[in-house]
C-alpha cells in the first residue's frame, strides 16, 4: 500500500478511500464544516494539504484533530447534533460528546423537536437527555410528544417532512386494537425511552384522553398515572408516591429569546394555580420567581372551562426549584435556587417564592421550575 507523506505525517490511500465512503451517510453541514461528521475527525491529518498558512502546516496533527473539534463544537444545531454524536463516540472525543449532549439537554424540546433531524437521535442518547436533571420543557406533556414524534420517525423512515400532533395520533389509533403499543413485537425496544418520562405530570384531562384513544401505553401504566392523580386530588395536592425530587418533580420552562421584557405564564397542579415568572430589569440582569394565584383571579377563567380541578385550600406546602441555563463564552452556565420547600398562600408575602437573581449576558435563556407537592 502506497503512502502520502505530509507534514502531519503519513496517511495511508486506504484511509483516503475510506474517508471519501464516509460521505454517503453523513449529512453535509455548512460554512467550514462542509464535509461529513466523521470525514471532518478522519481528515485532521489531511488538513496541511491545503487551505491552512505555510506555519500552520507545521502543527502537529493531534492538535490539528483538536482545531477541528472545536469548529464542531461551536457549531452544534439540529442539522448535524447527532452525527457529531456519533462520529465524536466512534473517535472517542469527549468533550464533542458532552457539548452534544449538553446541546440536547436544552434544545430537545425548543429546537430538534420540530425537524426531521429528530429521526436520527439514536435511542440511547435519546433516553440519557430524557434522564437528566438539567433537561428543558415547556412542561412534561411536550416530551412525550417529542417521544411519540421521535417513535413515529423510527416505524416511518421514509417520511421526509416533520408530522403534526394529529397526525402522529392518527397512526397510532390506526393500528390493531389487540394490544397496546408498547406491548406489540414493534413496541416493546421503545419500553426504556417512555419509562423516562415523568407521565404523572401530564395532567390535562385532554392529553390523557388522546393517551388512552391511541392505545400507546399498557393499560397498567395509564391506571396508574389516573390513580395517582386520584390520591392527589382526594389530599389535597399530596404527591404521596413522588419523592424523588431530581428524578420525579414536575417540570415547567420558559424560553427567553428578544423581547418582551415580561414573561409569565400560568400553571395548573392538582387545583392549586401558579404564575411562572421571567422579568428582564436591563440589559444583562434577570429575576425568575413563582408566585400563587387565588382561585378567583379573573385570569383563570380559562382553566375553569377546561375543567381543571380548583383547591380552597388557603396553604400548600410546596418543594421548588427554579433554575437558568445559558450560553456564557461558549460554555454553559447554570443559575439555581437549590431545592426550597415553602407553604404558599394566596396573599403577599406568603404567595411569592424566593426569587432567583442572576446577570446573564446572552441569550437565550432557558429557565426551569420544577414543583413537588409533599405530604401535609
Amino acid at each position: 500500500m502506497a503512502n502520502l507523506k505530509t507534514t502531519a505525517g503519513l496517511v495511508s490511500i486506504r484511509k483516503s478511500l475510506e474517508l471519501a465512503q464516509l460521505t454517503t451517510f453523513v449529512p453535509e453541514i455548512p460554512s467550514l464544516d462542509t464535509k461529513p461528521a466523521d470525514c471532518y475527525l478522519l481528515s485532521a491529518p489531511f488538513a496541511a494539504l491545503g487551505g491552512l498558512s505555510p506555519s500552520e502546516k507545521k502543527i502537529p496533527k493531534l492538535f490539528l484533530c483538536a482545531r477541528c473539534v472545536s469548529i464542531m463544537k461551536s457549531g452544534i444545531c439540529s442539522a448535524n447534533v447527532c452525527s457529531y454524536y456519533c462520529a465524536a463516540c466512534k473517535y472517542k472525543q469527549e468533550t464533542l460528546v458532552t457539548d452534544c449532549e449538553r446541546w440536547l439537554e436544552v434544545n430537545l424540546v425548543p429546537q430538534l423537536s420540530s425537524q426531521i433531524h429528530l429521526r436520527k437521535l439514536p435511542q440511547e442518547l435519546l433516553q440519557k437527555v430524557l434522564r437528566s436533571p438539567r433537561l428543558f420543557t415547556f412542561n412534561e406533556f411536550h416530551l412525550l410528544k417529542t417521544t411519540l414524534c421521535w417513535t413515529y420517525l423510527q416505524l416511518n423512515p421514509r417520511v421526509q417532512i416533520i408530522p403534526s400532533h394529529e397526525t402522529i395520533l392518527m397512526y397510532f389509533s390506526s393500528l390493531p386494537k389487540r394490544c397496546s403499543f408498547l406491548e406489540r413485537e414493534a413496541g416493546q425496544r421503545y419500553i426504556t425511552v417512555f419509562q423516562s418520562l415523568r407521565l404523572h405530570g401530564i395532567t390535562s384531562s385532554k392529553h390523557l384522553e388522546d393517551l388512552r384513544q391511541i392505545n400507546f401505553l399498557p393499560l397498567p401504566w395509564l391506571t396508574q398515572i389516573l390513580s395517582n392523580h386520584y390520591h392527589a386530588l382526594e389530599n389535597g395536592g399530596d404527591m404521596t408516591l413522588q419523592k424523588d425530587f431530581s428524578m420525579q418533580a414536575v417540570r415547567f420552562g420558559l424560553l427567553l429569546k428578544q423581547e418582551p421584557r415580561y414573561h409569565e405564564e400560568i400553571i395548573s397542579i392538582y387545583g392549586f394555580f401558579f404564575e411562572i415568572k421571567a422579568i428582564r430589569h436591563e440589559a444583562s440582569a434577570y429575576s425568575f420567581y413563582i408566585q400563587r394565584v387565588k382561585q378567583t383571579d379573573p385570569a383563570l377563567s380559562f382553566f375553569t372551562a377546561e375543567r381543571s380541578p380548583v383547591s380552597l385550600r388557603q396553604e400548600r406546602e410546596v418543594k421548588y426549584e427554579i433554575k437558568a441555563q445559558c450560553l456564557m463564552d461558549g460554555k454553559w452556565r447554570e443559575f439555581s435556587t437549590d431545592q426550597l420547600t415553602q407553604k404558599f398562600g394566596v396573599t403577599k408575602p406568603s404567595c411569592k417564592s424566593q426569587v432567583l437573581k442572576a446577570r446573564i449576558p446572552s441569550i437565550p435563556v432557558y429557565v426551569t421550575y420544577a414543583l413537588l407537592f409533599p405530604s401535609s
